[in-house]
């Protein structure tokens, strides 16, 4: 039973309360079915056992208005109460897959169903990465709670302007990622920059008052058979590129291409490259 509920509460639509009785009146007709076949088989074979104690014609009448009274009856109540577990079921499970698949503190999607949401984009769209600037200092002065209101502030921001086909998740910490669609590459990347404006006109109430905060921004294109694996790489390093250069940035993986750290990284100075990177990430507080 335990089994059977659990692929009804899988396959089927109970998550709105006018299934269960659908199914119920289901069962209910399937039950009378059932019913009325066995106790025609019963007379039967009481018939040709001479043990029939009415004529043929009663017998079955009465039969089938038993079926449907008792059966119908016995067979529906039971089958409401099975619905009402198979609901109570399915809304656990669309809930918790829902909170498998949300970031807690910002509402927005996690970093394994935004993969999934990435997997899925054929074309004519662009991954970005965000990153808060300064995120650490925001949490040395004002603390972790204001910290958490900055995350929240941005993350509802996001929500707002990423809609429709477009995706939007909190990838962990203070960086974010996006998924916007377009065919025009130029529009998509007018778009993230003015995501960037907005956040930065945007003031944040936090304990004590309010803060100003920015964003850096790397882009990377998606399309035809590109592996979505060099897509992400690709807007990591660009959004590197948009830290490095002074933060508050929208870099495109076109300008990390054409920089001289890219250069460097074809002439075999990766670590180099990298180190210095890292340097203007993380050691001045961002």
């Amino acid at each position: 039973m335990k089994w059977w509920i659990s692929l009804q509460a899988e396959h089927g639509n109970f998550q709105q309360r006018s299934a269960i009785f659908t199914f119920a009146l289901k069962m209910c007709f399937l039950a009378v079915i059932l019913s009325v076949a066995i106790i025609l088989l019963l007379i039967a074979v009481l018939k040709w056992l001479e043990l029939l104690p009415l004529p043929l014609l009663d017998a079955i009448r009465l039969g089938v208005l038993l079926a449907w009274f008792i059966g119908g009856i016995v067979s529906g109540l039971l089958a409401l109460l099975a619905g009402y577990a198979i609901h109570k079921l399915a809304v656990s499970r669309a809930e918790f897959e829902r909170l498998s698949r949300t970031d807690m503190l910002s509402g927005l999607l996690n970093r394994r169903a935004f993969t999934e949401a990435l997997d899925e984009v054929a074309d004519n769209a662009s991954l970005v990465i965000f990153d808060v600037d300064r995120f650490k200092m925001i949490n040395d002065r004002y603390g972790h709670a204001s910290g958490d209101a900055v995350i929240v502030a941005v993350s509802q921001i996001f929500s707002n302007l990423f809609e429709g086909k477009d995706a939007v998740a909190r990838l962990g910490g203070e960086e974010f990622g996006a998924i916007v669609h377009g065919r025009d590459m130029a529009e998509r990347i007018a778009r993230i920059e003015g995501v960037k404006t907005l956040i930065a006109n945007h003031a944040i109430a936090v304990e004590g008052g309010a803060v100003k905060i920015t964003i850096s921004a790397g882009i990377a294109d998606i399309w035809g058979e590109r592996k979505k694996e060099v897509v992400y790489a690709a807007a990591d390093k660009a959004l590197y590129l948009a830290k490095a250069l002074g933060r508050n940035r929208v870099v495109h993986e076109s300008e990390w291409q054409n920089h001289v750290w890219h250069r460097r990284i074809i002439e075999g100075e990766q670590e180099t490259a990298r180190d210095y990177v890292e340097q203007h990430r993380y050691g001045q507080g961002i």
